[in-house]
């Protein structure tokens, strides 16, 4: 019943083959071993256990947990716990291997050391458009039963050590630590998934390392080295259970503020705003029954920073509800201005729903990928837009062409709409249709399809001046000379509301008609703010117009 194969090395089949640490490895290939396993975990859930966290998951072969899993979860189901859970331990950062095992593999989550590493950049301040692409990579977990939105999230663990320890060693000292570690918080209780405080943080606990450098005594300990390393509350032998404690009562404060608003909890995250540098990260959380939007901006500079991006909302205000007394405006554009303080988070809730913003009709959608007739291989992406402003799910579904009966893939809530379909057990030459439906608050439905022909998946593009999949800004604008004419208040005005280009949905092209411009010799030079981060794109002579002008920027 065991593979006793020696030690294992960590690398190609001996990672799963191979004694982990000297522990034997089961024959987990075994009919025997995968029934035996699930009858002791059946088990515990009948004595009332409400969930497992299982280690080490990706040292066990992936066909175990397509087995097992399901079957634990059903028979916990059965006796009437249907809100049972079990999450794996992936130790590794990319989504795209984590989340195998919660699509193929059948966990409901995997522990979320993405996040971890996300986060502990961004409150070391690094540019927070690093967040911006770690949650845009959330869509690789999207499947019919289970998402991003399940994963546990973490700062540090007793693997790794404490996420005070790690700031510690990067040179963070005294109020700047404490105030970096309640960013952290604050990041982990307000962004997507579930929070897991480990023991001792909300005690200042630091540690020197990982393992048993990190499992300090929280009664006054009698072990030297524990009683000796820095704590960020202040060092000593002493019972640790101080819940008027700054960090304490933070996590309190934010554990009510989620449990006050459950969108922060679990409803649709969608993306506002990143710098290139330290400084704002902001974001929408929706609840989807209401129609209430909350906006939520963290501050990972050390000094006051802000943002102006755009909202669901149109021309309404936003209640402070956390880290600011100011209340929030939305035009009627739907863009809102936040100022935050230095290492601070600022959180305002809706006074009005989104239901009704935006008016008129239910915003189509286009499916992106795959172009008709593209080629499809391994975990395909599949993709859709909709027109910015308004919020939507969209619902992707698969059919191979000669068939009628449809095949769901997944459900996604924020942009980029998509799913990452596993084609790899069709035969190459197939012709699979693909369908995205998008649905409004209002309860309207538009679809598209499109089709693909199963093949290779592409290689990813490597070496000097490769080239990765276009990534659109957040907006782009067209100041110059011209600016007064289009009704901005000055000329020059990158910001200007007048000035801004929209993203047509249809080509990826970035467009704007205006009545007259007038003649000029100076080019207009479109920018484009991705999230904070402005780069040039190609130039567009300023247009003698007589009659409407339409101005094309390329992706």
């Amino acid at each position: 019943m065991y593979h006793n194969r020696g030690d294992s090395t960590y690398a190609g089949e001996s990672s799963t083959y191979g004694d982990f640490a000297g522990l034997d490895d089961l024959f987990t290939e075994r009919p025997e071993v995968v029934k035996g396993m699930g009858d002791i975990y059946k088990s515990w859930v009948d004595f009332g256990i409400d969930g497992f966290r299982i280690d080490t998951v990706k040292h066990v072969n992936l066909e175990f947990w397509q087995q097992w899993a399901p079957s634990v979860l059903e028979h916990a189901r059965s006796r009437g716990n249907k809100d049972f859970f079990m999450f794996g331990e992936v130790y590794d950062g990319d989504p795209k291997v984590m989340s195998t095992y919660t699509t193929a593999g059948k966990l409901q989550a995997t522990l979320d050391f993405g996040f971890q590493g996300a986060a502990l950049g961004a409150v070391q301040g690094k540019a927070t458009t690093g967040l911006r692409d770690f949650f845009a990579s959330d869509d690789w977990y999207t499947d019919t039963d289970s998402n991003a939105y399940e994963l546990p999230t973490f700062l540090g663990n007793h693997d790794m050590g404490r996420v005070a320890m790690m700031l510690s060693k990067a040179g963070y000292t005294g109020s700047d630590l404490l105030k970096r570690l309640e960013l952290a918080n604050a990041l982990m209780f307000t962004t997507r998934g579930q929070p897991v405080v480990y023991y001792g943080d909300e005690q200042g606990f630091a540690g020197a390392g990982g393992d048993k450098d990190a499992r300090q005594d929280m009664f006054a300990t009698k072990v030297a080295q524990y009683a000796t390393e820095a704590n960020v509350l202040g060092a000593g032998a002493k019972d640790r259970y101080d819940t008027s404690s700054v960090l304490y009562r933070q996590v309190a404060a934010l554990s009510a503020l989620r449990s006050a608003n459950p969108a922060l909890a679990d409803g649709a995250q969608v993306h506002r705003f990143a710098s290139d540098q330290a400084g704002i990260y902001a974001f929408s959380r929706i609840d989807k029954a209401t129609g209430t939007e909350y906006v939520v901006a963290l501050n990972t500079a050390a000094t006051t920073a802000g943002a102006s991006f755009s909202t669901y909302l149109r021309n309404g205000g936003f209640t402070p509800l956390y880290g600011s007394t100011s209340t929030l405006r939305s035009g009627k554009d739907g863009r809102v201005t936040v100022s935050v303080p230095g290492l601070g988070l600022s959180v305002w809730k809706s006074r009005s729903s989104i239901r009704g913003s935006g008016g008129g009709a239910a915003s189509p959608v286009y499916l992106t990928s795959p172009s008709a007739g593209g080629v499809v291989g391994g975990r395909a992406e599949i993709g859709a837009a909709i027109p910015a402003g308004t919020f939507a799910e969209v619902s992707f579904a698969y059919r191979p062409v000669g068939t009628s009966a449809w095949t769901p893939l997944g459900t996604d809530d924020n942009a980029p709409y998509r799913v990452f379909a596993d084609v790899s057990g069709m035969a190459k030459g197939t012709l699979v249709e693909y369908r995205a439906v998008a649905k409004d608050l209002r309860g309207r439905v538009t679809a598209s399809s499109s089709y693909g022909i199963v093949g290779d998946a592409a290689a990813a593009p490597t070496g000097p001046g490769s080239v990765g999949p276009v990534t659109q800004p957040d907006a782009v604008s067209v100041p110059g000379a011209h600016n007064s004419e289009m009704g901005c208040a000055a000329d020059w005005a990158p910001d200007c509301a007048q000035a801004q280009l929209a993203l047509d949905p249809k080509d990826q092209i970035w467009k704007g008609t205006y009545a007259t411009l007038p003649a000029g010799s100076t080019p207009t030079r479109p920018r484009s703010t991705s999230r904070g981060t402005r780069t040039t794109v190609p130039v567009v002579r300023q247009a003698v117009a007589t009659s409407p002008t339409r101005l094309r920027v390329g992706r």
